[in-house]
């Protein structure tokens, strides 16, 4: 399991990785935005070599996303998607699903209501 705190925000921004049945499951609580953009996409994607090829992006900790990281999903999404792989969303609190929705994420990436149900799907 891996933990990267906010680098300017901790205690706002924090996020935790660990391997489930072969699936990276990236756990994010605080706000979203221009600041941690960088973090967060780190978390998703190995800077060093290919991405992984399955990722649940578990956002039920997540209080506010800006299109930051509506950016960084969609980056996610096109890298992991090229190598045959795929990106899902769980557990968004309803704040978060609203803006999914209304940039039409959920149209692209699939979104699921728990970490369980986006590992079984």
């Amino acid at each position: 399991m891996t933990d990267i705190p906010g680098e300017d925000r901790p205690g706002r921004f924090s996020v935790r990785s660990a391997v489930v049945d072969g699936v990276l499951v990236v756990s994010v609580h605080g706000e979203i935005d221009h600041a941690v953009m960088d973090v967060l996409s780190r978390a998703l994607l190995s800077q060093d070599g290919p991405p992984p090829p399955r990722i649940v992006a578990d956002l039920s900790g997540v209080t506010f996303m800006d299109s930051s990281g509506i950016n960084v999903f969609v980056t996610a999404h096109r890298r992991v998607s090229a190598a045959q792989g795929w990106v899902r969303i769980a557990g968004a609190q309803d704040s978060v699903v609203r803006l999914l929705h209304m940039v039409g994420i959920d149209e692209v990436i699939d979104c699921h209501p728990t970490v369980e149900q986006a590992l079984k799907a």
